[in-house]
């Protein structure tokens, strides 16, 4: 394997591994809001309003892309699993074509 595959390789896996990371912030976001939905309001902690602002924040513009165009259906918003699979989607194709 020469130095130019490696490095692609590398950085096809960092391409990767972001992309995890996110699908596991839009995971939390999910899960948060299910917890706000069943009126489950944990006591104030300022770490934990932390963590939760800054899932939001990350989460919430990729989320409005998709409401755009993905209506509600009945309360349930199908917009976070649209996401998650583009993310896929565009994740593999994306360290695909980095690593050649």
């Amino acid at each position: 394997m020469t130095l130019l595959a490696s490095v692609r390789s590398s950085i096809a896996d960092y391409v990767l591994a972001l992309a995890t990371v996110y699908w596991i912030l839009v995971i939390a976001w999910i899960l948060w809001s299910w917890i706000q939905m069943l009126g489950i309001r944990p006591g104030y902690n300022r770490y934990l309003m932390a963590v939760i602002g800054f899932v939001d924040d990350a989460v919430r513009p990729c989320l409005a892309i998709f409401r755009r165009f993905i209506p509600s259906f009945g309360g349930f918003d199908f917009s976070p699993i649209v996401a998650l699979v583009v993310l896929r989607i565009v994740s593999v194709a994306l360290a695909n074509a980095i690593r050649g």
